[in-house]
């Protein structure tokens, strides 16, 4: 089953980058701001969809649990919003190696100290390492992405 999971999660992460890319073109044509109002509509009503017709019934509902536990709705907002304008400026694989060096050096954090009532998964030299890989992928394909006219002159952000 753990396996079955890790192959979810990748194809998850395949989806967010399709996402990424096909999100940064339609900003840079309609404006970032419709293109996320585009994505949590389609995605709001899919899930509606979703909660109608296989959400099983539980005993607690979202007005039942802590308050704060509502607040990761939000963080999906900035999320996206950074995709529309990283990619169009950086790239898709850049943007997404940058995203996913984000969530693995936040979830060590939240692991190791437990934060948001997670379980407690010590932080390690391993995983120091997997960071540092990843901070140094993260430099070799922006690296090998900039064009010459990059490399000389910084870009005009428009």
């Amino acid at each position: 089953m753990t396996f079955i999971m890790i192959i979810l999660a990748v194809i998850g992460g395949a989806t967010l980058s399709i996402q990424a890319a096909i999100n940064g073109q339609l900003g840079s044509k309609v404006g970032v701001f419709k293109s996320a109002f585009l994505t949590f509509s389609v995605g709001a009503l899919i899930t509606a969809l979703l909660i109608f017709f296989f959400e099983p019934k539980h005993a607690v509902t979202l007005m039942d649990v802590p308050k704060w536990q509502l607040l990761g709705a939000l963080f999906g907002v900035p999320y996206i919003v950074i995709m529309v304008l990283a990619v169009q400026r950086i790239g898709t694989a850049v943007a997404t190696v940058a995203v996913i060096f984000g969530q693995l050096t936040m979830s060590m954090l939240i692991d190791n100290f437990g934060w948001l009532g997670n379980a407690a998964i010590p932080f390690s030299m391993s995983r120091l390492g997997a960071v540092v890989c990843l901070g140094i992928a993260l430099f070799f394909i922006y690296s090998s992405s900039r064009t010459p006219e990059t490399k000389e002159a910084p870009a005009q952000a428009t």
